[in-house]
């Protein structure tokens, strides 16, 4: 399916430096774009109805002039609590489609809430070993001590370096630069507020402006994946339930009402269940629907024990629940198998 989008270009553009390489930017909304009602709004600058538009952001950051040539769109606009499935193929397909024509990076502009859930998407969808990027604010262009320039100068950076070829998609904010299968929103509201966790970031952008690699993502990713978006217009529904003390079934056979085609449960520690809840999953399976067992917490993997394998569950290594989930919509597009959907969880 083709999704139709604007361009927005400047007249600036035709001035194009040759030794430069070539960055696009999307921009799809998010508080990068916010304008609040004051320097201290940091809260509720959507409130206000007001954007920056992608062409305005740039203006901010003169210094990308000497960075790379620039071509960029508005093709969303949009808080990243309300980007769904539909939008993540919108965003693949025209990242693919640039990344054929030539372009030597991309740069994403993303709401934070999501932010980690359309980088691991696209980490598995975009089939290319250029760099792509991701990156957002905490605090708006408007309000005091944003961090919006800074972001998207190192995100521009980033796109722009031979350094970063091959190494998956990325997100970068705080000078940081993660993995699309690590990145995790830890605060509500500090700058400081993804990490990597368990395995750290992948490098950083240094105040010389040096884009800097210490460790790479071995999970297969980009032009490695064996997952396409090419003629989707929607992907499988996949649910996530957690596990809480006193939990009984009542959400996971709702999910069965709902004819989920899979569910992800995020259980206690190393992925335990309350028994009641356990027993509910259990005839899910039976029933020969998916269900992936991942934690509650942040760090840590599962692993699939004989118990876990006798029962049929499917467990997710140190993925996310939010992340275990996009593995799972796209595995369920090639298989429905429960050791073909282990396989790919181990893989990627």
């Amino acid at each position: 399916m083709s999704f139709l989008h604007k361009s927005v270009k400047s007249d600036k553009e035709v001035d194009m430096k040759q030794e430069l390489p070539n960055v696009h930017i999307i921009a799809t909304g998010g508080t990068i774009s916010g304008i609040g009602a004051n320097r201290l709004d940091y809260t509720q600058y959507s409130d206000t109805g007001n954007r920056y538009t992608i062409e305005q952001l740039i203006g901010r950051i003169p210094e990308v002039q000497n960075i790379a040539n620039l071509t960029y769109e508005n093709l969303l606009a949009t808080g990243s609590t309300n980007i769904t499935p539909i939008d993540w193929l919108v965003i693949a397909e025209r990242a693919n489609t640039l990344l054929q024509e030539g372009i030597d990076g991309i740069v994403i502009t993303h709401g934070t809430a999501t932010l980690e859930e359309t980088a691991y998407f696209l980490n598995l969808t975009v089939k290319s070993n250029k760099p792509v990027v991701l990156t957002g604010a905490m605090r708006p262009p408007s309000s005091m001590s944003t961090d919006a320039d800074i972001n998207l100068l190192d995100a521009i950076r980033i796109a722009s370096s031979k350094n970063a070829s091959n190494m998956g998609v990325m997100g970068v904010l705080n000078n940081q630069i993660h993995s699309a299968r690590e990145i995790i929103k830890m605060n509500t509201l500090r700058v400081d507020t993804f990490q990597s966790n368990d395995l750290g970031f992948l490098g950083f952008v240094d105040s010389d402006g040096q884009v800097i690699f210490y460790r790479n993502s071995t999970k297969t990713h980009t032009y490695q994946s064996e997952f396409s978006t090419q003629g989707l217009n929607q992907l499988p529904r996949v649910d996530i339930v957690v596990a809480y003390s006193g939990g009984d079934g009542l959400l996971i056979e709702a999910v069965k009402k709902n004819e989920s085609q899979g569910l992800i449960l995020a259980g206690f520690g190393s992925g335990t269940l309350p028994t009641v809840m356990k027993d509910s999953a259990l005839q899910l399976v039976k029933d020969g629907i998916p269900v992936v067992l991942a934690s509650r917490s942040i760090m840590g993997r599962i692993v699939l024990t004989e118990k876990f394998r006798d029962e049929g569950f499917i467990t997710c290594d140190n993925l996310s629940p939010q992340k275990a989930r996009i593995l799972l919509m796209l595995s369920l597009l090639q298989t429905s198998d429960t050791q073909k959907i282990r396989d790919l969880f181990e893989k990627y």
